[in-house]
């Protein structure tokens, strides 16, 4: 005798945890559109002799882009306090250079262990309530580092900076220029380096168990999931990623002021965010460079009144477009395959 299993019911279980594990992995794997990507800043590079400070500034908000994705696209951990790290990375190097140690790959690494150092220990209040709790733990450590730092101007410089801090070259050979070439190629190479980083963390276990606590916090402990372990982790991480950026800066510019701790960084980083789409890793990245962009034609054309511009186009987006760019395209793409797969069965033959 024989028994019948219901109709869309796989037989052997192992088989769908393998398509599962199957479509897992050709997720992860790089698609020629982020070839595509990354050949970008290389014609850049060549297009746009002139520009290569924009094209830096591009490339480290960028960079500090990424760095809120990880927390807040994928974890889900909102923050408006965030240029708390990069405001501790930039200051590093700062000192660093004041000091003598002007090794731009010392600098990075200083900056990125004190920034995460200083998200681990900050992790532990943010754990403790709800989005808005979370929301007044982030921007009560931004203000309380950007008064320190106002404060202590024998360190900092206070409201005049920090100017002149040496950098020494890169590994032993390339000088920083006037013209920030080599500036711009250092910045897009450690943003890459780091990027590849995150990609490997966000579609590993550790990135999926991420996903399943931004949709569900409460279901993810039954499962296992050691949750307040996983947010302390990627706060740590996202931070260290911030400080690098404010290093980077800090090494481009040769310049530190008080702005790299102000709140309207972290404000303008959760714009870039939004405006790119978060959770998507290239939403950060496209956000940042239509925001730079943005920023620096409007500004020109409009000195007096561009924030207005800027401010228009952001409430379009959040209308019209609120997944953000890469978002809202993923999901035009996604209907346009339903609408196909669709027309297809209803024309073929029964």
């Amino acid at each position: 005798m024989t028994t019948s299993t219901s109709i869309g019911t796989p037989s052997h279980p192992q088989s769908g945890t393998a398509d599962a594990l199957g479509r897992y992995r050709r997720s992860a794997r790089w698609k020629p559109l982020e070839y595509l990507f990354w050949c970008l800043p290389i014609l850049a590079y060549f297009a746009f002799p002139g520009n290569y400070l924009l094209l830096s500034q591009i490339a480290i908000t960028s960079l500090f882009a990424l760095s809120l994705d990880l927390i807040f696209g994928y974890a889900g951990v909102i923050s408006l306090g965030h240029a708390a790290f990069f405001g501790v990375g930039a200051y590093t190097v700062g000192l660093l250079g004041s000091n003598g140690f002007g090794d731009p790959l010392l600098g990075l690494v200083l900056a990125a262990a004190i920034a995460a150092l200083l998200g681990f220990l900050s992790s532990f209040l943010l754990l403790r309530g709800s989005d808005l709790s979370r929301l007044m733990v982030t921007l009560g450590v931004a203000l309380m580092l950007y008064e320190l730092a106002n404060k202590f101007t024998s360190i900092t410089g206070g409201v005049d900076g920090m100017p002149g801090v040496e950098v020494g070259p890169i590994l032993g050979m390339f000088d920083f220029d006037m013209f920030g070439r080599v500036g711009y190629v250092y910045s897009v190479v450690v943003l890459f380096v780091l990027f590849w980083f995150a990609r490997r963390l966000v579609y590993s276990p550790f990135g999926q168990s991420l996903r399943g606590i931004r949709m569900n916090t409460l279901r993810m402990p039954a499962l296992g999931v050691p949750v307040n372990r996983r947010l302390i982790t990627v706060y740590t991480i996202g931070a260290g990623y911030a400080g690098v950026a404010g290093a980077l800066l800090a090494q481009t510019n040769s310049f530190v002021s008080l702005d790299v701790l102000s709140f309207q960084r972290s404000a303008d980083l959760l714009l870039i965010l939004i405006l790119g789409g978060a959770g998507h890793l290239y939403g950060g990245l496209l956000g940042a460079i239509v925001f730079v962009i943005a920023n620096y034609l409007l500004s020109d054309m409009n000195p007096q009144y561009w924030q207005f511009w800027l401010g228009l186009i952001l409430v379009l987006v959040v209308l019209f477009a609120r997944g953000g760019i890469l978002g809202t395209a993923r999901q035009w793409i996604e209907s346009s395959r339903q609408r196909a797969q669709s027309r297809a069965r209803t024309e073929s033959p029964s």
